[in-house]
């Protein structure tokens, strides 16, 4: 937490401008929702439990950025981040997943990020390990003479059990070095590894119990199964990595982990909630046939996004300072179409802006991963060097943007469609006609070529763009 308690709203903003282009105010929003999450953990009088987070809810069409900013957010913040489609949640009742299911995936996530960090701490302990384990695989320890008490050993046997083990320790030794320097990496050893026990109570499931019981039921029959161990011929570099992560296992303490994941999801967690407006009753329809899923849905997302106790196979959670970010188009319903109650766990509106063509051309030109970067990646791997000239990137733009006003609006994902169509026949022909070392320059002249045509003749437009 310490790099993060650094950053000001404003450093956020920054990061972000890194890979979103535009769309100011839901950057500015999520910024300062981010750093109040790091002024309540400063808060040291009795209010701090007090202090919830505001919840954001982004408006905007299709590819403008929304599910973007809350996944670059999450980066920054190393918190926990989980994505979800309310679509795909049912009323309880129904067959389907729940709702507390996105909390259960935020602490899996909590988890994994805790267990990074532990098996970091530990690495350089279990590479020791892991180095003697080989080395006494190679070369096995003398043994010393057991329960005879020293007055019964004779002189020449002591003298030769020490010659014996000065010995074994030098070959260790020198052992250790070839094992370091990656010299006996091709050389094959016999290792005993922990053999799965796979538990076939799949059956079990479907419908009779939930997600959190299912895995607390697995876990339980794999503790009470017998640990069995079966042996594996390796090579030294594959044994190396089997070995450290048994290791690694023994010396990092699961409680200790389960315990620091649910105060990291409960503090620190952000769930992303897409297309909440496919659970949003249309205006002017009756609550009739799927509608009423739908608002059962609404009516079981109320206590998460208030803050409930969640049960999950590592512990309860409770979800009170969660930061939850909706995000939905809202072409057919509008946000005042949801349940009044769940409006009111979303106080922070930010409608997103559609895209203009200059921001396309930014897209292409300013963002880390930007379209044409990764293209360039992609021959540069074949030895071919791409180049876009600025008349291209800006022709490139102005028929994306056309295409989205005429065709369908679908953002920033229609410059994937149309960067293909231009650069597919190239990327079919590396390496077989485009030979190594050579270079494919990308003009105006070019792009006008092989998308004209197409961007004309709307009826074929619909179905290739």
């Amino acid at each position: 937490m310490s790099q993060l308690d650094s950053l000001t709203p404003r450093q956020i903003v920054e990061e972000l401008d890194k890979y979103i282009i535009g769309q100011k105010d839901a950057k500015r929003n999520v910024a300062i929702a981010l750093r109040n999450r790091i002024r309540r953990m400063m808060v040291k009088s009795d209010i701090q439990k007090d202090i919830v987070p505001n919840n954001i809810l982004l408006i905007g069409s299709t590819g403008v950025g929304k599910t973007e900013i809350a996944r670059r957010l999450a980066n920054i913040a190393q918190a926990p981040f989980t994505k979800v489609e309310a679509s795909k949640f049912t009323e309880v009742g129904y067959v389907g997943r729940d709702v507390e299911s996105m909390v259960r995936d935020l602490m899996e996530q909590s988890v994994h990020l805790v267990k990074e960090v532990k098996n970091e701490a530990v690495k350089v302990k279990a590479t020791e390990a892991v180095e003697e384990v080989i080395l006494d695989i190679l070369i096995p320890p003398v043994k010393s003479a057991g329960f005879t008490r020293p007055m019964s050993i004779n002189i020449d046997t002591q003298s030769e059990l020490a010659d014996d083990s000065e010995l074994n320790e030098r070959t260790r030794e020198r052992f250790r070095e070839k094992l370091r320097n990656g010299e006996l990496d091709e050389r094959k050893i016999e290792i005993n590894v922990k053999a799965s026990s796979p538990v076939g109570i799949g059956m079990i499931g479907n419908g009779m119990m939930d997600d959190a019981s299912m895995a607390g039921l697995q876990d339980m029959i794999s503790g009470m199964m017998p640990k069995k161990t079966k042996k594996r011929k390796l090579t030294i570099a594959e044994a190396r990595k089997v070995l450290l992560e048994e290791e690694i296992s023994k010396l990092v303490d699961f409680d200790e982990v389960k315990e620091e994941a649910i105060k990291l999801a409960e503090n620190n967690g952000i769930i992303f909630i897409d297309e909440i407006d496919k659970i949003a009753s249309k205006a002017g329809k009756g609550g009739s046939g799927p509608d009423v899923s739908r608002e059962g849905v609404q009516r079981d997302l109320l206590p998460i996004v208030e803050g409930t106790a969640v049960n999950t196979k590592y512990g309860v959670v409770n979800t009170d300072h969660v930061l939850f970010i909706a995000a939905g188009a809202f072409h057919v319903s509008k946000p005042s179409d949801l349940i009044p109650e769940l409006q009111g766990r979303f106080p922070i509106r930010v409608e997103l802006q559609s895209l203009t063509q200059e921001d396309f051309s930014r897209i292409l030109r300013e963002p880390k991963n930007a379209l044409t970067k990764q293209y360039q990646a992609l021959f540069e791997s074949e030895q071919v060097s791409l180049e876009f000239n600025d008349e291209s990137i800006e022709e490139i733009a102005r028929l994306a943007f056309l295409i989205n006003q005429e065709v369908e609006n679908i953002g920033a994902r229609r410059l994937h469609t149309v960067m293909s169509h231009l650069l597919n026949d190239f990327l079919f022909d590396v390496p077989d006609v485009i030979q190594a070392n050579s270079k494919i320059m990308v003009t105006k002249e070019m792009v006008e070529e092989r998308l004209n045509a197409l961007v004309k003749n709307r009826d074929l437009s619909q179905y290739i763009l």
